[in-house]
């Protein structure tokens, strides 16, 4: 069980007991300051009842004992443990006993001060010795220090047992609370940039008629605002941290990917992401001036690694031209243009006289998916230097468009069942068969003027054909779109992008599908999705297992996965407004809709969604109708 409010991480298993074996643990930064805390009372540990998160950042964990002789086969005491990711734990004593109790309650506490690295590697080290401190224990080693602070304080503390104790007096129906502080020496409490008043994301609700619906954007929420993370040079700039716990830092194409998924929260979380990559795009002449720097990324088995700078470089300037049509300030867009000009620049150069954009740019191959992001970055970055009075948008045009006639061609397998889209192109021409949820970036056009979207890279025939492809049985698992179809060669439903369910690619799938019209297999992809979030009470991870769904079955977690994950909770975000089909244009003052007709789960209410810097709420009916409740002032609906 996972509590985040980052910095701040506690890691938990369902007894709440933390053991010090795994992960267990409160974190702060990566480093984990407390590994062990065993609660016992009256010489024993509670029977463990019920573990459940109680917030993004917050889990409850409730147990009971029978501690009267007299009490019969019924518990009498009851404990409730209260966990939060930054640092505290609010121990509850409530007894239902006919007499008076006195109980001892002891906690044992220990640390190894490691980084989380080295803990999942296996190599964190032994406990450190403990000291006694005012109220409390305190450790330290050569990575720092980190104290354990009660209130009330024990009666009694043992450092060589890492103990802590008091004699707790409960009368008849009596309670007791014990309160835990975690803490880093020198270091302020946590506080999540999430849970402030200048969070840049929108406290946006659902209504509808499956319960899945607010319960999905509720929990997004949370999670996207527990992975907050403020740019430590620039503390007004946020972004969002790849996932826990593995990843708790900023990865470029991802935080990219989900600051452009929660636009309908507003463009704050982009203006700051924007920013914060700005300042690491490579500046020196040479090939990569212009790129924003990533590392390589698993491709699977039928790819090299792709280079997730690729991504994030042709993600830099589409997410700042959709945050334009959602609303940008003019202030933060001048600021930002230059480093989109550079992107595109690159592009072009790394282009050059050819007609694909290989990935990685030496000798890899040029993957389809890598074209589509190209090509949307061509065409978006072409209107948005149009529109701030830039010049090049004509030479990215030309090349998009040349890319477009020649991929129709190039990046198309014909077969008895109607064809599909190459994986990848080798630089000797021999194409990649393979089907796989990366052929979901060709439905990803972006967003353009007064409601329009981007030209697509396969012709209509073919877009038809991949909608039946990603609607079938081989890549919908009915619980969201497989990384790599069931027939395929090399095939793991839990291989990373061999099979496993990826809940970012699910979510492009749906809202591609329902842009092209293709209601049907969008509303499947989603029911699915929504049903398997609430397998995972509505916390999706990264990706979970492939297989198929049956009728008494339930997705399968992958081990490797993290959860929360920001690309998984902002594709929640994408998934349901989706439903509504929101297309704004801020700078031309109108906002289009164009929801799904099929209403796949039925009547739904968004509210609390930001579009041109004001709340924003729609309605959709049972009937798949749009309607408008709450608007900026002047703002034109059109249809």
């Amino acid at each position: 069980m996972v509590c985040l409010a980052l910095p701040g991480l506690a890691i938990s298993p369902d007894s709440g007991q933390l053991t010090g074996r795994g992960l267990e643990g409160f974190y702060r930064a990566g480093r984990r300051l407390l590994a062990r805390c065993r609660l016992r009372v009256a010489g024993r540990e509670p029977l463990p009842l019920q573990a459940r998160t109680t917030g993004a950042d917050t889990a409850r964990f409730v147990g009971t004992l029978r501690v009267s002789p007299d009490a019969g086969p019924d518990p009498d005491l009851v404990v409730e443990r209260h966990r939060c990711a930054d640092g505290t734990e609010r121990i509850t004593l409530r007894s239902a006993a006919r007499r008076p109790l006195r109980l001892p309650v002891e906690v044992a506490l220990g640390t190894d001060l490691a980084d989380l690295a080295a803990i999942a590697a296996g190599s964190a080290g032994p406990e450190l010795p403990a000291t006694v401190r005012a109220a409390g224990l305190r450790w330290s080693g050569p990575a720092g220090a980190a104290s354990v602070t009660a209130d009330p304080p024990p009666s009694d503390a043992l450092a060589s047992a890492g103990l802590l104790r008091w004699d707790v007096v409960l009368p008849p129906g009596g309670s007791a609370t014990i309160e835990l502080r975690v803490r880093a020496d020198g270091a302020a409490p946590v506080r999540n940039a999430g849970r402030t008043a200048t969070s840049p994301l929108a406290t946006a609700e659902a209504t509808g008629d499956d319960p899945g619906v607010p319960a999905l954007l509720r929990t997004s929420v949370e999670d996207l605002r527990a992975l907050l993370l403020r740019d430590p040079a620039h503390p007004t700039d946020t972004y969002l941290a790849a996932g826990a716990p593995w990843r708790c830092g900023l990865a470029p194409a991802e935080a990219l990917a989900a600051a452009r998924m929660t636009l309908p929260l507003g463009t704050g979380l982009a203006a700051g992401t924007l920013r914060a990559l700005a300042r690491t795009q490579l500046r020196d002449p040479g090939p990569r001036r212009g790129m924003i720097p990533g590392p390589l990324r698993d491709a699977g088995p039928h790819l090299p690694p792709g280079c997730t700078g690729t991504e994030a470089t042709l993600l830099f300037p589409v997410l700042l031209a959709e945050a334009r049509r959602w609303g940008l300030p003019a202030r933060d867009l001048d600021e930002l243009l230059p480093a989109a000009e550079r992107c595109l620049t690159w592009l072009l150069t790394t282009v050059g006289e050819g007609t694909y954009l290989p990935d990685p740019q030496t000798l890899g191959p040029a993957r389809c998916d890598t074209q589509a992001h190209a090509h949307r970055a061509a065409l978006l970055g072409a209107d948005l230097l149009d529109a701030c009075g830039r010049p090049g948008g004509d030479e990215l045009r030309l090349w998009a468009r040349r890319m477009r006639t020649a991929f129709r061609e190039d990046f198309w397998i014909d077969d008895l069942g109607g064809g599909r889209p190459a994986a990848a192109r080798a630089p000797d021409g021999r194409l990649v068969p393979h089907l796989g949820a990366a052929a979901v970036h060709l439905l990803d056009t972006g967003l353009l003027g007064g409601g329009t979207m981007a030209p697509g890279l396969l012709d209509k025939v073919r877009t038809e054909q991949l909608a039946r492809l990603l609607g079938g049985p081989a890549l919908d698992s009915g619980w969201g779109l497989r990384g790599l179809g069931a027939k395929e060669a090399g095939h793991n439903p839990f291989g990373h992008r061999s099979g496993a369910v990826r809940v970012h690619e699910t979510a492009l799938a749906v809202a591609g599908l329902a842009t092209a019209g293709y209601d049907k297999e969008a509303g499947s992809l989603l029911r699915g999705a929504l049903a398997a979030a609430g397998h995972f009470e509505h916390r999706l991870p990264e990706m979970y297992g492939g297989e198929q769904r049956t009728d008494d079955g339930a997705p399968l977690p992958h081990p490797a996965a993290c959860r929360p994950a920001a690309t998984a909770a902002a594709a929640g975000v994408l998934l349901l407004t989706t439903l509504a089909g929101i297309r704004p244009d801020a700078p031309a003052r109108t906002v289009t809709l164009r929801p799904l007709r099929s209403a796949p789960l039925g009547e739904v209410g968004l509210t609390g969604l930001r579009v041109a810097g004001a709340p924003f709420s729609v309605r959709v009916s049972r009937l798949g109708l749009a309607m408008v409740e709450e608007a900026a002032d002047g703002l034109q609906l059109r249809t």
